[in-house]
């Protein structure tokens, strides 16, 4: 049998009891588990099935999260090892603190940026790389969807019995920068922060990447904000800036001449590549899907040129190169099916690499205004109760938005204001998308962060967010006295300590940022 190598836990007298066979099928974790694999489903290779801890992992959890979706649903991280300095081992165990029902777990767990027939799967682990604005899920070899705990193939079954708990695990890549913390993210509920991280070998046998060809996967983070005025749109993804620049503010209908709103427009993004370490600037011009691309294409190349030499004009720095293209409505940011969605992709694109940040002390710190962080509204005429548990700052730029939904009502209610935005924010599925961060002081409103996700034909995108829709659909039928906690991720800009949040049809707040 051609065997993987595998991680070692440090106590050798626990090894051979620990260690399964990797023709077996895997057993995880059990204090309570499911039933027998499902015979239905066809088993990788047993030179591709990983070993692992066959005990239960009873330590003291080092982050602990609930299920958005399913009450009674714990999640708690039990182990995180940095292995080899590039990888990690993440385990998780999942405990069922109902009475009565029996829990599903892999749907929940299961990485919903891929297929949802791999969701049987603990594919959704992962960490958020926060310096890289990355998000970090298990590696996938060549013979399964995923290096992690398999529902049918390790015969974890299906459900959590009451009162009773699983483990599962995921290897993947480290977080970059080598930190002593990290925050760990799973489809359930919202991240867990500042998990420590061990550099101590994991206790247990697990499948080592370096032993077979492995395929990291990953989602680039995009941190998209605009201006209030709507004249600019500009998406982060902690390497490069894209700056949007709305045409209709730039030009007027079919024409190429700047017009003079587009001075101020101008200024900033020439002020924000000459503070950036660019050499090379690339500018597109975009159309929308009205008329035909023998007229759009030569106009949206007209309007990059335009934009080029305005802003070569104001640079006040040497040694950047221009490179001009016009793509006509090939390349849609948002759908063409509103009036909104082509507004925003009648645009000229500026594409740098990101301004280093000036250098700063901590960010202020208040708790003023925090006393009420509360707001209501109705949902199929029962009262719906929102409550703001906290923004929290980051590394790398980024905010984490926390609130609760409660129903307060007598009766079942669905509350789906959270994903009503608008309808041309392009993300795969529903989610909590209708939430806003503005910072008053500068005019500037920011959009939930966006995962972007490789295709056959291109990207899709997913919000960095909870997610209502696929096997979560349900997560916004509230029974009465439910609470759910939802989260958002943001950029946050750096010198603010108090920002406006807007969620849903809930009252606006002034949130101060921890």
């Amino acid at each position: 049998m051609n065997k993987l190598r595998h991680f070692r836990c440090q106590d050798a007298s626990l090894r051979s009891s620990r260690t399964l066979a990797l023709s077996a099928v895997l057993t995880l974790a059990l204090v309570g588990c499911g039933g027998p694999p499902n015979k239905d489903s066809p088993s990788p290779p047993a030179s591709k099935t990983p070993s692992a801890t066959a005990t239960a992992n009873t330590g003291t959890a080092l982050a602990e999260t609930r299920s958005t979706m399913t009450e009674n649903l714990t999640v708690e991280v039990v182990g995180l090892n940095r292995v080899k300095g590039r990888h990690l081992i993440a385990q998780i165990r999942l405990s069922n603190t109902g009475t009565e029902k029996r829990l599903s777990w892999a749907g929940e767990m299961g990485d919903h940026t891929r297929p949802l027939g791999e969701i049987k799967w603990a594919s959704g682990i992962g960490i958020l790389d926060a310096q890289a604005r990355t998000w970090l899920l298990p590696y996938k070899p060549a013979g399964s969807p995923c290096l992690c705990s398999g529902r049918d193939r390790d015969g974890l079954g299906q459900f959590v019995d009451p009162g009773r708990s699983i483990t599962v695990y995921a290897v993947l890549p480290a977080p970059s920068g080598n930190p002593a913390t990290t925050v760990v993210v799973t489809p359930v509920g919202p991240p867990m922060l500042d998990v420590p991280i061990s550099d101590e070998a994991p206790a247990g046998d697990f499948p080592d990447p370096d032993a077979e060809p492995v395929t990291p996967v990953t989602r680039r983070l995009i941190l998209p904000s605009e201006s209030l005025d709507k004249s600019e749109e500009t998406a982060d993804d902690g390497k490069d800036l894209q700056v949007n620049l709305s045409a209709d503010v730039l030009f007027a209908v079919d024409k190429a001449s700047l017009t003079p709103k587009a001075r101020s427009v101008m200024a900033r993004t020439a002020k924000l590549i000459d503070a950036s370490p660019a050499t090379v600037v690339t500018v597109a011009g975009h159309a929308d899907s009205s008329g035909t691309d023998a007229i759009n294409g030569p106009l949206s190349l007209h309007r990059a040129q335009a934009v080029q030499h305005a802003l070569s004009a104001l640079l006040t720095r040497d040694g950047v190169r221009f490179q001009t293209e016009g793509y006509g409505s090939r390349r849609p940011l948002y759908s063409n099916d509103s009036d909104e969605g082509k507004r925003r992709n009648r645009r000229v694109t500026v594409t740098f690499p990101k301004p280093q940040p000036a250098a700063q002390g901590p960010a202020a710190t208040t708790t003023t205004g925090a006393t009420d962080l509360t707001g209501s509204t109705k949902a199929d005429g029962q009262p719906i109760a929102m409550e703001v548990n906290g923004l929290r700052r980051l590394p790398g730029g980024l905010g984490l938005l926390t609130y609760k939904i409660t129903n307060q009502g007598s009766s079942d209610a669905w509350f789906r204001d959270l994903h009503h935005a608008q309808d041309w924010e392009a993300y795969k599925y529903q989610a909590a998308t209708n939430v806003r961060l503005t910072d008053l002081a500068a005019r500037r409103q920011y959009l939930p962060g966006r995962l972007e996700v490789p295709t056959d034909d291109g990207v899709d995108f997913y919000c960095a967010c909870t997610a209502v829709s696929g096997v979560r659909i349900s997560t916004e039928k509230f029974p009465p006295g439910r609470t759910r906690e939802f989260w958002n991720l943001f950029a946050l800009p750096d010198t603010a300590d108090t920002l406006k949040v807007k969620i849903g049809p809930f009252r606006d707040l002034r949130v101060p940022v921890q």
